[in-house]
């Protein structure tokens, strides 16, 4: 049986500053489609929920941090 490869965005949290984002909104939360990214708060670091995850790469774009990039599972 061929094993299917799926792939999904990948938040490294050491490279997550959500301060550098315009008001402490997290930038990537702000273009994703699917709405993935989630953040409590202004400043908090986004919380990020792959399973639905498109692998668009309007995150990855957006991030000033280069905190995310798409990887295959």
């Amino acid at each position: 049986m061929m094993q299917m490869t799926r792939k999904t965005a990948l938040l490294d949290y050491t490279k997550c500053v959500p301060g550098e984002c315009p008001a402490g909104v997290c930038a990537a939360a702000e273009v994703c489609p699917s709405k993935l990214l989630k953040q409590e708060e202004p400043y908090f670091v986004p919380m990020a929920e792959p399973s639905f995850c498109r692998a668009c790469g309007e995150c990855v774009r957006a991030c000033p941090m280069k905190a995310i990039e798409i990887v295959s599972l």
